[in-house]
């Protein structure tokens, strides 16, 4: 997605790729091939192409005309990013539908085989709340942050290092090189706990990030896999939220971008209006409207550590639709994206 001259654009879904499957296999069959015919790493795209197609993907789908469009469009954004590192966060729905998780898997796969260095941060929200509840704990949420006590902390930090497994496992099968890691593993993240700890309880923030561990494995194209759980200096543990965390790693690592995948389409004009998505918005305008009140609740979280880290030096921030089947291609190989774009 390319930053606009407008401050704030108001706009539907991208107008030209009506089916998001038509993109993926335009692009593969015509676009990547080419590029990648004599790139040392065929046999990474081919499992990459190979997962894409258990997504379902109709192949007599595309017209002509969208072929030239996805062609000229896809082209320009390979060469841009290439060797280029995107921290992408991952939960919400993308992880709990299996369609949509082989979709953002397949994704991140083929950037990776076309030379895009991909960083997965990742939450697991739904499958904690599943878990607590077959303990008979409330899950209890203040401002988007889940409150967590000791007990829950425990369920957290379970959770999050299976979920890590599993991505590395479902990345590696799709013909990736995924490695997996807590905050605490190579003193990667650095804990301390929130300020409104007496709230919160164990949720932390970020006071620091150890970037060298993540640039090691990028400048081998491995894909690191990062779960939102760290230490303080103490060893206590602490639940950090994950959009939070791949902000701060984006800014630690020099990206060129951030992308959060969420359950909405982005940044709402009128939040009871899901037609109101705002397409790019700079950093005053997302002041501007959480003071009008038209960001709020969970989304707080989300647009502030895309502030902090556009203020820290990544050039671009993303909030789309992850239940958008490739919404990551879509967002990063497009022209207009699917979701709203913040910029300096």
């Amino acid at each position: 997605m390319l930053a606009s001259k407008t401050l704030l654009h108001v706009s539907p879904h991208p107008r030209h790729l009506e089916n998001s499957d038509d993109f993926v296999h335009f692009f593969k069959k015509k676009a990547l091939i080419p590029i990648v015919k004599h790139h040392h790493k065929n046999t990474c795209l081919k499992s990459s192409l190979e997962s894409m197609k258990e997504t379902g993907i109709d192949k007599d789908a595309i017209s002509a005309q969208n072929r030239v469009g996805i062609l000229s469009e896809a082209l320009p954004f390979i060469q841009k990013f290439r060797d280029k590192t995107i921290v992408v966060k991952y939960g919400g729905a993308a992880m709990e539908s299996k369609a949509l998780q082989a979709s953002v898997i397949a994704d991140i796969v083929l950037l990776s085989c076309v030379g895009i260095r991909i960083v997965l941060v990742h939450g697991g929200g739904p499958e904690i709340n599943r878990w607590l509840g077959r303990l008979g704990i409330k899950p209890n949420f203040l401002n988007g942050l889940r409150v967590t006590d000791a007990a829950t902390m425990e369920i957290v930090s379970m959770v999050l290092g299976n979920v890590n497994k599993q991505l590395v496992g479902l990345i590696d099968k799709a013909g990736g090189t995924a490695v997996g890691l807590l905050g605490i593993d190579g003193r990667l993240l650095t804990a301390r706990p929130s300020p409104h700890a007496s709230q919160l309880g164990f949720v932390g923030e970020v006071a620091r990030v150890n970037p060298a561990i993540l640039r090691e494995y990028i400048d081998k194209n491995r894909i690191p896999v990062i779960a939102s759980v760290a230490t303080d200096l103490a060893g206590q543990w602490y639940n950090i939220n994950a959009d939070i965390v791949a902000g701060e790693i984006a800014a630690s690592v020099g990206a060129e971008k951030l992308i959060l995948l969420t359950d909405v389409a982005g940044i709402l004009e009128d939040r009871d209006n899901p037609e109101s998505l705002v397409k790019e918005i700079n950093i005053k305008g997302v002041k501007k409207m959480i003071d009008e009140g038209k960001i709020a609740g969970g989304m707080i979280p989300k647009v502030n550590c895309c502030v902090r880290s556009i203020a820290q030096g990544v050039h671009t921030a993303s909030i789309i639709d992850g239940r958008l089947k490739h919404s990551l291609l879509l967002e990063i190989l497009t022209d207009e994206g699917v979701g709203t774009m913040i910029t300096g």
